[in-house]
């Protein structure tokens, strides 16, 4: 029976042989002289040059504090979601960040933020309004994206499963949200 250290320098071994294997496949399939790569980069850069000019300034913090949940939750996800072989990205925008960069990083984030400034603003009803954009994401843009080969699904009712995903990410990013904006009310 192999002992700990010895089966925890298997694991990084096969790591870095795993992570040089994904450079070679970004090298072939991704890389900068790809229509893919591109089009990601578009996808990353275009939403925050967005949000830098459409953001309410007056409420930037709580707006940004609010999309970084979602950015960060994401990523937990997503991370999660490739490790266990539910979903791959044929394409990547960048093979040294984990996870799909463009889509948690950038677009999906900022699409909420620009949602949730809106029901701010307009006091309306964050449930639905979240609910019915996390709708649009996972029966409608991800099955595009899946369409396109720009994400691979490997198991059954992966837009279900996506969308209780979404809707764990708008309960704890509003919670968190709510809490430290209940917080930074009171110190004031």
């Amino acid at each position: 029976m192999k002992n700990q250290m010895d089966m925890l320098n298997d694991i990084t071994e096969k790591q870095r042989g795993l992570t040089q294997d994904w450079v070679e496949y970004w090298k072939l399939f991704s890389s900068f002289d790809t229509w893919q790569f591109w089009f990601q980069a578009v996808l990353f850069v275009v939403p925050l040059i967005i949000i830098f000019f459409k953001i309410d300034k007056n409420n930037a913090f709580q707006i940004g504090f609010y999309g970084f949940n979602i950015h960060v939750w994401l990523g937990y996800i997503d991370r999660f979601g490739v490790n266990a072989g539910y979903w791959d990205y044929p394409y990547q925008f960048m093979v040294w960040i984990p996870n799909n960069l463009t889509l948690d990083a950038s677009l999906i984030p900022v699409i909420f933020m620009l949602v949730y400034q809106w029901i701010v603003k307009q006091k309306k009803n964050y449930y639905l309004y979240t609910g019915l954009l996390a709708v649009f994401l996972s029966f409608i843009f991800k099955p595009l994206l899946d369409l396109h080969n720009f994400m691979r699904f490997n198991i059954r009712m992966p837009y279900l499963y996506l969308f209780l995903g979404y809707i764990c990410i708008l309960v704890l990013s509003k919670i968190i949200t709510d809490i430290f904006s209940r917080l930074r009310t009171q110190a004031e």
